[in-house]
């Protein structure tokens, strides 16, 4: 795992490195406790953005001991962010939230698996305004930010979000395992 200075990036794992589950587990544990809400946000409509929802639908089938939200069936998106949001705060009082979700990065960094310290901003490479989401955010680059193109997420292969969606579910599996949840 590479560390970072960059925005509020703290931790850079490729979930193509070896021991990337291992890396984000280790650092992840330090942030798990029974009080922790992990909410996975994308759409299963748009293969790019279905990082989150797999991620939480790995986590779900695991049988993860701390609280998911956002799967496959029942995504956190765009259209129902402020409603879950809403319901979270009655639900999950004073949690500490991770948040999960895709995002348009450098070419050089496609396939990277940024740990933010602060929240997520759904939709901010595709021009959307939506809330924030987290006290601490896991991001996978999953497509490249190109200029002439636009902001737009272009031909991604299911295989690559599916792989990056099993490192970090298993990285959270493993954090939880690490401090006995």
């Amino acid at each position: 795992m590479r560390s970072s200075n960059y925005d509020t990036i703290v931790a850079v794992v490729n979930y193509k490195e070896e021991g990337a589950k291992e890396a984000l587990a280790e650092y992840l544990s330090n942030f798990l406790r029974d009080n922790t809400l992990i909410v996975c946000i994308g759409t299963d409509k748009c293969i790019g953005d279905s990082l989150g929802p797999l991620v939480g639908t790995f986590l779900k089938e695991a049988n993860f001991p701390l609280p998911v939200i956002g799967t496959l069936q029942n995504p956190a998106h765009a259209v129902n962010l402020e409603e879950i949001l809403c319901d979270i705060s009655c639900q999950y009082p004073n949690y500490f939230i991770i948040a999960i979700d895709a995002c348009l990065g450098f070419e050089d960094n496609l396939g990277d698996i940024q740990i933010k310290l602060g929240p997520v901003h759904p939709g901010k490479g595709v021009g959307k305004n939506l809330p924030t989401v987290g006290d601490i955010s896991i991001v996978g680059v999953v497509d490249s930010i190109d200029i002439k193109d636009g902001y737009w997420l272009k031909n991604i292969r299911l295989n690559f979000i599916w792989d990056m969606a099993k490192i970090i579910s298993e990285g959270l599996i493993l954090a939880a395992k690490q401090k006995g949840m």
